[in-house]
């Protein structure tokens, strides 16, 4: 069991507002976590002068940071978070403007997987809370811009969405075909547990890691990720889930027996290998 590597899907590091990449790395890594992929968090979060090139070139750094100082392996993924053009629009931006704005960040996003330095474009989607009508179509045209960009290089993305169920699970698999990407290479961050196909429509979920929708979601097979969305701010301690959640998770589940080292073994390594093209081999 102790030699099972564990993955968290979506981890965020913030040295500025929270305890930063080496702390973070320490304590997912005491508590057995062994692989972080990292979006980037959004401009504003670093302060606001900081532009969207700039955010994705800190999380790189963070990366190499953990890399070079835990016995953690770190990736990172760049884009542009969707309340970024929430944003834009609120500071008076016209609505054209701020769609090319996104779209050359995610340009330059996928200019960097295309260097190596990240595995993926995200976190990438539309708001969780409501916008207006016109807001909304650039939101799901730049979901499918960034879908296009990734299959020029052949990457994932990382979705940011709404809470989603078969409905908008089918809606992003549609945008996938016309992107010409695969299915599996999207991913639905913060998924409940729709692990079944006809529930996700070949999307791979990445399971927010609470005891109940970690074990719903077993219930229905091992075709997910399984994250924290930890977000590392010291004015929200823990939130979303502390990071040393999903090691816990699943070594308490391998404990009872809930999940098996094979299950373990799929959702941590054999998953995040086929959906992001890297090799966990030497872990």
């Amino acid at each position: 069991m102790e030699n099972i590597p564990i993955t968290d899907n979506h981890i965020h590091v913030d040295p500025i507002n929270g305890k930063g990449p080496i702390e973070v790395a320490k304590k997912f890594h005491r508590a057995g976590g062994t692989v972080m992929i990292i979006p980037n968090k959004p401009t504003w979060t670093i302060g606001d002068s900081c532009n969207f090139q700039e955010t994705m070139d800190q999380v790189i750094k963070y990366v190499n940071e953990i890399n070079t100082n835990v016995d953690v392996k770190a990736f990172a993924i760049v884009g542009a978070h969707p309340a970024e053009l929430s944003r834009l629009i609120k500071e008076g931006i016209p609505l054209k403007k701020a769609e090319e704005m996104m779209k050359d960040a995610l340009s330059n996003a996928q200019r960097l997987v295309s260097e190596g330095k990240a595995i993926g474009i995200g976190e990438i989607g539309r708001p969780h809370y409501e916008v207006s009508p016109e807001e909304l179509e650039i939101h799901n045209k730049l979901i499918l811009y960034a879908m296009e960009l990734a299959v020029d290089v052949e990457c994932a993305v990382q979705l940011h969405t709404e809470s989603s169920g078969e409905k908008q699970f089918l809606e992003f698999a549609r945008m996938a075909d016309e992107a010409g990407m695969d299915r599996y290479k999207v991913v639905k961050h913060f998924s409940g547990p729709s692990v079944l196909e006809e529930e996700n429509h070949g999307l791979t979920p990445s399971l927010i890691a609470t005891r109940k929708v970690i074990i719903e979601g077993l219930r229905k097979g091992n075709n997910f990720l399984m994250e924290t969305d930890y977000l590392d701010m010291n004015s929200r301690p823990g939130a979303v889930l502390g990071p040393k959640t999903v090691p816990r998770r699943t070594k308490e589940l391998l404990r009872n027996e809930t999940l098996t080292e094979e299950d373990a073994h799929k959702i941590h390594v054999k998953n995040v290998e086929k959906v992001y093209g890297i090799d966990l081999s030497n872990l």
